[in-house]
């Protein structure tokens, strides 16, 4: 039997035919949003919300934050969250691709690799590989320094550009403190809220990352946080009200975010991850040095690799997160990458060198569960331009080298949070075994293990 010839022209028929692939996409179901909010130098203790439930020495003594207790009230907070970095612009490149700094920032051919990361798999190319009616967003503090790299350049659809802790008043912006903007916090959310309006009405999954510039130094604040910091209690660890106003300031933009997101009816298929960059300071312009330490109960702060300067508060909510859940598994932000790339259907392979590896089990899961990484330990690494340090945690133990003097320290966490004791005399095989994984990355990666220059701040 002959064949009926197609009663549509073959132009139409061609063009029906690649609006298939377009059609299919529809019809699939719409991936989970994802809403990271990033803030800067913020302390584990930085906040009113004791990230260890029963210890008030684990919140601030000074500091309200109420809508941070709202979100973890709403979700699950971390108890031993880590940024990747106890500075800045590691941290946030170590986002975008899952990786430890000692693969990029701290790296022997650190010229080199800039190129490197323009083509890597990173957060803005994997959604958009999991599914094409992603749109990415990059808002605030960038600050990925020496290369000139823009969040345009990294497939980002939206961003602020290539800014600095210039742009949200540096340190050295100079002017008065008080501000109708301070740290650029209300016209960052202004930013944030719209574009979230935008992808409610087209019905469009997301990304956007909030990066603010509170709480770095200079310190700025509104004059009505001002108004109400004065009129709360001192604290022994916490006292200095030009501080806690900035904060408060910071934990407003955070809570607009988080009605924008119930307004538009986000909240049921968006992810909110809080978290900061890094430790807090050990030390700030005014602030009494009298008090056990404004990182306390923790050692250290910015810029060292003693828990003072690397762990973090670290909240999630949303779909599925049971609300005012905590969670004692260590996590970090090289997580994040692999954990959109799991929720988000992502069907390729991560590249090896991604370091993270999925919180989908812990975020479902009331807390508890595993997080498979390539290795089953979390290991943290500075040097070239920072105190050349190695630091690797597993389980309760945790081990930091100190490369130019060649000093180990040894630490168990569960008894000694402070980090007071040196155990590594005491328990020499298992200070052995760790630095041997230490050192095995390190050489393994082409990490710098010197300190070349003059340590400097940011």
């Amino acid at each position: 039997m002959q064949a009926r010839p197609s009663s549509l022209p073959a132009r139409w028929l061609g063009l029906l035919l690649s609006l298939v692939p377009f059609v299919a996409a529809a019809e699939r179901p719409v991936p989970p949003s994802f809403l990271l909010i990033l803030s800067d130098d913020q302390s584990w203790v930085g906040t009113s919300l004791a990230m260890i439930p029963g210890r008030p020495d684990t919140a601030s003594d000074h500091h309200r934050t109420p809508n941070l207790e709202r979100l973890a009230a709403q979700g699950m907070r971390f108890t031993d969250g880590y940024a990747p970095a106890p500075y800045c612009c590691p941290t946030r490149r170590s986002l975008q691709i899952g990786q430890s700094p000692a693969r990029h920032e701290y790296q022997r051919d650190r010229t080199g690799w800039p190129a490197v990361y323009r083509r890597q798999l990173n957060v803005p190319r994997l959604l958009k590989a999991a599914d094409p009616r992603y749109r990415t967003a990059h808002l605030g503090k960038w600050d990925h320094r020496y290369d000139g790299i823009s969040p345009a350049d990294q497939g980002f659809d939206v961003s602020d550009g290539v800014t600095s802790n210039a742009t949200g008043g540096g340190r050295d912006a100079g002017g008065q403190p008080e501000r109708d903007d301070p740290k650029r916090i209300h016209s960052l959310t202004d930013r944030a809220a719209a574009f979230l309006a935008e992808q409610a009405r087209a019905g469009t999954p997301f990304f956007l990352q909030v990066s603010h510039y509170a709480v770095h130094l200079e310190i700025q604040y509104s004059p009505a946080s001002h108004a109400r910091a004065q009129t709360w209690p001192p604290g022994r660890k916490h006292q200095l009200v030009s501080f806690a106003a900035m904060t408060h300031d910071l934990d407003a933009g955070v809570g607009r975010l988080l009605e924008e997101l119930g307004r538009l009816g986000l909240r049921e298929r968006t992810y909110v991850i809080f978290m900061s960059d890094n430790g807090g300071r050990p030390t700030l312009p005014g602030a009494s040095t009298a008090g056990p330490g404004l990182n306390h109960p923790l050692r250290g702060g910015k810029g060292t690799l003693y828990e003072g300067g690397i762990r973090v508060p670290f909240i999630v909510a949303g779909p599925g997160v049971q609300p005012g859940s905590v969670s004692r598994v260590p996590v970090t932000g090289l997580d994040l990458l692999p954990t959109f790339a799991d929720f988000a259907g992502y069907r390729g392979t991560l590249p090896p060198e991604v370091d993270g590896g999925s919180l989908r089990q812990l975020w479902l899961g009331g807390g508890v569960g595993e997080v498979r990484r390539p290795r089953p330990h979390l290991i943290f690494h500075q040097a070239i331009d920072r105190r050349a340090q190695t630091a690797l945690r597993q389980g309760d133990l945790k081990l930091i080298k100190h490369w130019t003097s060649g000093q180990v320290e040894l630490f168990d966490l569960a008894r000694d949070l402070g980090e007071e004791r040196n155990l590594a005399a005491e328990r020499p095989a298992e200070t052995a075994a760790l630095l041997r994984l230490a050192e095995a990355f390190v050489a393994e990666v082409g990490a710098e293990t010197r300190q070349l220059g003059k340590a400097k701040d940011d």
